[in-house]
């Protein structure tokens, strides 16, 4: 019975409006956003409304986000006027090297690193929330977490997302009894619409309800993770003590002008606010507006939209490359990355006919030599939530485990991160030193890029952000000009054919109008390359006219998210 009144509420949900005038949520499962919805009902604010969406996403999106990972909090608190960056991304543990990855002075495969406990970052979501809330919630603790302990507990169906990635991963998912009890619970995965139950996870839940992130980070919990980051095979350095010392951080949002607005973003050790900004000034000396896609467009239209959104990328990658990462750690240039007379100089590489060989600059206040770039890695477990209370506070969620079930490793009903795969594998390239290397205590750089944008009073005017792994960035720069330039819905720029740098290449969404761009592209020079994009792109349009405000929210197509209002 459970089952069928869950199954109905993911259509009526799925179904719901996307616009409203007093407070919305966008999440990536309608049982996420409708704990959040929930929280809000019972007077919560944004922040309260987030932590419970994320808890139940632990719960319905496991492959994604959970407890065993990591989060970055952008936060408008409207009464104060203030914007704040929280920083709950993970952490090596204290005893890792630069060597961590590399076998035989050799860098590691991808999943010869990822699987099992060498590459499990130290979880830092649980502790950003729970400081958060003290500073910005206002519901009780427990309150915020009881969704998420009933649908472990009674269980929730199988989303369409969900069921083909638990098959596609079934052999590596059985090799540990206890992801295999959850998703293979009779030896075979659990298909679209069958109930999956977590009882681990509700008990953890509930400690964590009773004693907050502490019965994460300290005691039996903090033992087994540790003891499971450390077993065979593929063992890792973490230890209970590093989860006792985990920290989070509070920083200082990165702002920049954009035409009428200004777009902020978070700071390193994620490169997305950074890389957002560079690319969406360059974009500024160009009329994109006059590039809006229309019914039965001429090609050149959105050939010329996508070189401009691809080599605006480009250039900014390349400064992303080899300039950013764990600022704490390493010196990181901001203030030259974000200078404006820098950045006039970066727009002017752009060539509206050609694409260019992108170089990185040498920006003012760099603090010492430049240092090493490095390959990016693959990613699929991550998910974003956009949030907009009653008061007006927003919140943009962006949480990972970073590959698709994380290090398919289980412990206490969560997946472990395999976060540390973020890190570059190579310490050293061609005798210098690369920014992104792994460190104790280091934070890996991050492509999350939780993004909101004010209009020229400094009243939010969008909220948004994305799943993806180094795609994120591109989604959001092309979800930005969409509503910001061609003045789209954000349902309507999420479902866009996605379009976007990764490093070098231009990326083209396969199966899409975007492939079809693909010849004229490479004939101006684009090195392009077309790929499923997984995009997760939750947004929020907040609209102030005459009549009052209204709010507009976009859920991406291609996952299982959507919008609540009211």
């Amino acid at each position: 019975m459970i089952r069928l009144v869950l199954l109905a509420l993911l259509a009526l949900l799925a179904a719901a409006p996307a616009q409203a005038q007093r407070q919305m949520v966008a999440a990536a499962h309608p049982l996420a956003a409708e704990a959040g919805m929930a929280m809000l009902r019972a007077g919560g604010t944004a922040l309260d409304a987030a932590i419970a969406a994320q808890a139940m996403l632990a719960v319905v999106e496991p492959q994604a986000s959970g407890l065993g990972g990591g989060a970055l909090l952008l936060h408008w608190e409207a009464g104060r006027r203030h914007l704040s960056a929280w920083d709950g991304r993970e952490t090596a543990p204290a005893a890792a090297g630069p060597d961590l990855f590399l076998r035989d002075g050799r860098p590691m495969g991808f999943h010869e690193a990822a699987l099992g406990g060498r590459a499990v970052g130290v979880p830092g979501a649980l502790r950003m929330l729970e400081v958060a809330h003290r500073a910005l919630g206002r519901l009780p603790w427990p309150l915020l977490l009881a969704p998420a302990i009933a649908a472990a507990e009674s269980g929730v169906p199988v989303s369409p997302r969900l069921a083909p990635l638990i098959a596609a991963e079934a052999g590596r998912l059985e090799r540990d009894p206890a992801a295999r009890a959850v998703f293979l619970p009779e030896g075979r995965p659990l298909a679209e619409g069958a109930t999956l139950r977590n009882p681990a996870l509700a008990a953890t839940l509930r400690a964590v309800a009773d004693r907050g992130a502490d019965a994460l980070h300290r005691g039996p919990i903090a033992e087994d993770i540790a003891a499971a980051v450390q077993a065979e095979p593929n063992p890792g350095l973490m230890t209970a003590a590093d989860l006792d010392a985990y920290a989070p951080r509070q920083r200082n949002p990165v702002c920049g002008p954009y035409r009428i607005w200004t777009i902020c973003g978070f700071p390193p050790p994620s490169s997305g606010g950074v890389t957002v900004l560079q690319a969406m000034t360059i974009l500024a000396h160009q009329d994109m507006a006059s590039l809006a896609p229309r019914e039965g467009e001429p090609p050149l239209r959105a050939l010329d939209a996508a070189h401009l959104l691809g080599e605006a990328g480009r250039i900014a990658f390349a400064d992303r490359n080899l300039y950013l990462a764990d600022a704490d750690q390493v010196p990181v240039p901001l203030r030259g990355l974000l200078d404006p007379a820098y950045l006039l100089l970066r727009a002017q590489l752009l060539d509206r006919d050609r694409a260019g060989l992108p170089r990185p600059g040498n920006p003012p206040w760099g603090g010492g030599a430049p240092l090493a770039s490095q390959p990016p890695q693959p990613e699929h477990g991550t998910s974003h939530l956009s949030i907009l209370d009653a008061a007006g506070n927003a919140v943009a969620l962006t949480t990972t485990i970073e590959d698709v079930f994380g290090a398919r490793r289980m412990v206490a009903g969560m997946l472990l991160n395999n976060e540390l795969t973020d890190f570059s594998f190579l310490p050293e390239q061609d005798g210098r030193p690369v920014a992104n290397r792994v460190g104790p205590g280091k934070r890996p750089r991050s492509s999350m890029s939780p993004t909101i944008v004010f209009d020229r009073a400094g009243t939010p005017v969008a909220v948004l952000g994305s799943a993806g792994g180094t795609r994120i960035i591109g989604h959001v720069i092309q979800t930005l000009v969409a509503m910001l330039d061609w003045d789209m819905a954000p349902q309507a720029a999420v479902a866009l054919p996605r379009i976007g740098a990764a490093n070098a290449t231009l990326e083209l969404e396969a199966e899409t109008a975007a492939a079809e761009l693909a010849p004229a592209l490479q004939a101006r020079g684009f090195p392009v390359a077309i790929r499923p994009m997984t995009s997760g792109l939750h947004a929020i349009r907040i609209r102030r006219d005459a009549a009052g405000v209204t709010l507009e929210g976009g859920a991406d197509p291609r996952r299982d998210g959507a919008v609540l209002a009211e």
